[in-house]
């Protein structure tokens, strides 16, 4: 218990006096304020672990000051209302209010002390599950100071707050699931589910399987848009959807409800929608492989993710952020970025955006080769990158049928790219716009075993 800071606020000297004196006889420290002003301060300044709070004083009451601290600090701290003149309606508003727990006068030291120790213990295990969701949750910030990410945050901001639907473009790697997750986190439906649909992943069969969910002998199994009820759905690279998919998909956003496969009853839909694509819609629309009916239905609010290289200057912000990131979630040693390291990192030209760079950095923590990452590591790292994948074409390419030398460029694609990616087959696919089955097929066909490129 040692080093556990409490404050004691109440307006009569010898209350504070004696609560003060049990508790730091179980080595707590003690705060005292004898006014809700004090407390306010107090509770800014010192951030204490737990606060003790009388409801009867004068000027500003201890209710008030609860509904305070619930409304602009979310009660960071557990609080323990304390009353002589307590009832059952006063108890309800605070606990309504977020209060751990009620206790009246005159206090019983016993019952004092184990409500304080089961409260300290209850906001421990919440700042731990906290602590370990965070581990598992995916990047939703954006990061760096530049012009266009400062003007991306604030297209953002307007956005956010309402209700709009959305289309986010951008190139492969480049941050269109953070932005939408960011977008969800700073709206309404915060509370709700963030449901993550990676459409190019998924068999073009299995699509509406996925999306509306199945009705087979009596058993119901929901899909994506059941999930993400009252939340948001992220239907990530739309564009790789099939025109008879796009038909269903417009039918359920234009009717507001939709059929399980093999269902006779409409399940209504409510759910925000945010899309993506590193496609040209509009071309695809002109071509005719999308339809333009669905195109306007998902693009009422447009919002482009700039390439890397657009906004180098951000790299060592991105690089400190993903060192941390790695180092707390991912348990890999810390290596600090030499200068010139960083230079060149600036420097690159990062075909792979902002994944190629979280990429790399993993790769050197994993290679751990010191405790500081110097530029010729860096050289040797995105030159293994690049070899994998500008390999220049032999002149006996030129003398090859057609399809032999697609098959030759399509080997060198894929070896390169997903020497990129770390081995990640899924990224592969995201980034090459392939069903991840197919890409499969493709890898097997040319001999390209990820797992070699895992572990290289």
């Amino acid at each position: 218990m040692t080093g556990q800071t409490i404050l004691v606020v109440d307006d009569e000297p010898d209350i504070r006096e004696i609560v003060r004196d049990i508790l730091e006889d179980e080595e707590y420290s003690v705060l005292t304020a004898d006014s809700a002003e004090d407390a306010r301060q107090l509770h800014q300044n010192r951030h204490p672990d737990l606060v003790l709070l009388d409801i009867w004083m004068p000027g500003t009451d201890g209710i008030s000051l609860l509904k305070e601290w619930s409304r602009v600090q979310d009660l960071d701290v557990p609080v323990i209302m304390i009353s002589g003149h307590g009832n059952v309606e006063t108890a309800v508003e605070a606990i309504r209010y977020g209060a751990y727990d009620f206790l009246e006068k005159p206090l019983s030291t016993a019952k004092l002390l184990v409500t304080v120790e089961r409260a300290l213990q209850n906001d421990r295990l919440r700042k731990e599950n906290v602590r370990l969701r965070g581990r598992l949750e995916p990047v939703a910030t954006l990061v760096g100071d530049s012009e266009v990410l400062q003007a991306l945050r604030e297209q953002m901001a307007r956005v956010a707050s309402t209700d709009s639907w959305v289309l986010i473009t951008g190139e492969p790697g480049s941050g269109k699931e953070v932005v939408a997750r960011s977008l969800h986190n700073q709206s309404p439906r915060c509370e709700a589910e963030f449901v993550h649909v990676s459409l190019a992943a998924i068999p073009t069969q299995s699509i509406p399987v996925q999306l509306f969910g199945t009705e087979e002998h009596g058993i119901t199994s929901p899909g994506r848009f059941e999930q993400a009820k009252g939340g948001t759905l992220f239907l990530d690279e739309v564009g790789d959807l099939d025109l008879d998919t796009q038909a269903k998909l417009l039918n359920a956003l234009e009717e507001s409800r939709f059929l399980r496969v093999g269902g006779q009853q409409y399940v209504d839909v409510d759910v925000r929608i945010i899309a993506a694509t590193n496609q040209d819609l509009e071309k695809a629309v002109s071509d005719g492989r999308f339809r333009e009916d669905l195109y306007y239905r998902l693009n009422v609010v447009p919002i482009h993710v700039p390439p890397l290289r657009e906004h180098v200057e951000d790299v060592p912000q991105l690089v400190d952020f993903y060192l941390g990131w790695m180092v707390e979630k991912e348990q890999l040693p810390y290596r600090r970025f030499a200068t010139d390291a960083l230079n060149i990192l600036r420097n690159y030209h990062w075909p792979g955006n902002v994944r190629e760079l979280k990429n790399l950095i993993q790769r050197v923590l994993i290679l751990n080769r010191g405790e500081e990452v110097k530029s010729d590591e860096i050289e040797a790292a995105l030159s293994d990158a690049a070899s994998g994948a500008v390999k220049q074409f032999p002149t006996s390419v030129f003398d090859m049928d057609l399809r032999e030398a697609r098959e030759q460029f399509e080997k060198s694609y894929l070896e390169y790219h997903l020497q990129r990616v770390g081995g990640n087959v899924s990224d592969l696919a995201q980034f090459a716009g392939m069903e991840r089955t197919h890409l499969y097929r493709k890898l097997k066909t040319f001999g390209i075993d990820p797992k070699t490129v895992k572990g290289a």
